[in-house]
Parts: structure tokens; C-alpha cells; sequence
């Protein structure tokens, strides 16, 4: 009787958010797992090569498999990423940036090997989402991310609305993102939609060169807008 093969992990590995040095955003571990792996689940093939070579990786980026998992992969294809696994390699899941599964399609991937036993490792880094929610000044404790808005004006008044009275009534603190070529419409967006009195944080660029942080009402930010285009930003809505 042949004997059972041990099913890989897999492991979760955050990414930076940006073109910085990996020591000063990754610990030592991330680099150490990320070298044992010859099998890559990432959303860009281009950033996700870019990143190993920043990461240190030790073997040819030329051997490694890599499994696209983006908007256009059909759900029938994702069993197929972790026959690895199943065979008893361990694969890595990779953001574009920051932590896997985190305001991407990831956490597909981690309900099928939960499915299939598979054991899913999630290893640390940063998160813009927690970063900014660190350093706006809101409640910590009670958080609600709703990812991106609508793109429609109308219906994306209606939900910043929605956030505002959320953030009145609860105290919760409502956070959301946008694409960063829109960024700037989403500011004047929340401006016009919400009252002078309502607070915003909004952080961009974190943990690079050039980071943006801060928190003011509504009445204030109309006299400084930010310089965001373009730049990945998290927008925060608090009482």
C-alpha cells in the first residue's frame, strides 16, 4: 500500500505597499518561507516577480509556477492552484499589495483549502487598512471597511450618507477605498455629500518616502485639499 503524502501549506505572504526596502516593512521569516516555495498564487505577474527579486529570492524566478488570481479567473480553475499542495508542496498567496485576502480575491483560495485540509499559514505584514486606522484618531474598536464605494455619483452619495449617520450613531469608524486615479474625485465627493462638521482621515502612500496622514473635519479639508491622485489611499469617516 502506497504510503500517504503530507499535504503542502499555504502560507499567506503580505507584499509592501510600495517601492521600499522589504527589510523594513517584511520580518526575517517572510524571506526565510518565501524561499522554500517554487509555487506562487499572485494577481500580477509582473509585480509579483518584481517582489521575490526584492525579497531575496534565492532560486530562478524563471522555474517558479505562478497561478494568476484576479477578477477574470473563473472559479472552475482555482482547485487546479492547489494540486501542489495536495502533492505535498507548499504554494504562497500574494497580494499586489500589503496582506493577502485583504480587499482582494484571495480568500477564495483559503476557503478551498480549508475545504481540502490544507493548512493555511498567514505570516506578517503591513496593512494600509490597520496603518491608517492607527493614525486617524478614531475608534480602534469598532470598525466597519466597506472597500470601494460606488463609482456612480448619485449612488455614491447615498452611501457616504449611509457612512456619515453610521459613524454618528455608533461611533464606529466607517472606512472605505478607491481606485487612485479617482482618488480625488472621491474626496470632493465625501465634501459634498457629508456635513462641514464630519471628520476624515485620509492616508495615502503609507510607509513610504512621501506618507500623508491626517484628520480634520469637512469645513477644514476645503481649504486643503490633498495631493492624492494617484497615490493609494484609504479614506476614514469618524465621529
Amino acid at each position: 500500500m502506497a504510503e500517504q503524502v503530507s499535504k503542502g501549506n499555504l502560507y499567506l505572504l503580505p507584499s509592501a505597499l510600495g517601492d521600499v526596502t522589504v527589510d523594513d516593512c517584511l520580518p526575517p521569516l517572510n524571506s526565510h518561507i518565501l524561499n522554500t516555495l517554487d509555487h506562487f498564487i499572485v494577481e500580477e505577474l509582473r509585480s509579483a516577480r518584481r517582489f521575490l527579486k526584492k525579497a531575496g529570492y534565492t532560486g530562478k524566478i524563471d522555474d517558479v509556477t505562478f497561478y494568476l488570481l484576479n477578477e477574470h479567473t473563473a472559479d472552475t480553475e482555482l482547485s487546479s492552484f492547489l494540486k501542489p499542495a495536495t502533492d505535498g508542496q507548499s504554494i504562497g498567496l500574494m497580494s499586489e499589495a500589503g496582506l493577502p485576502c485583504i480587499a482582494d480575491p484571495g480568500h477564495k483560495i483559503v476557503v478551498l483549502a480549508h475545504r481540502n485540509d490544507i493548512r493555511v499559514v498567514p505570516l506578517t505584514g503591513p496593512s494600509s487598512l490597520m496603518l491608517a486606522l492607527m493614525a486617524s484618531g478614531f475608534n480602534g474598536q469598532q470598525f466597519t471597511f466597506h472597500g470601494y464605494l460606488p463609482v456612480k455619483p448619485h449612488e455614491r452619495a447615498q452611501a457616504l450618507k449611509k457612512l456619515e449617520k453610521e459613524a454618528r450613531l455608533t461611533g464606529y469608524s466607517q472606512i472605505f477605498i478607491e481606485t487612485p486615479y479617482r482618488n480625488l474625485s472621491m474626496f470632493e465627493s465625501v465634501v459634498a455629500a457629508c456635513a462641514p462638521e464630519t471628520k476624515l482621515c485620509i492616508a495615502a502612500n503609507l510607509t513610504l518616502s512621501d506618507e500623508f496622514i491626517a484628520t480634520m473635519q469637512l469645513s477644514q479639508w476645503k481649504k486643503k485639499v490633498p495631493e492624492i491622485q494617484k497615490k493609494p489611499a484609504v479614506f476614514i469617516i469618524g465621529s
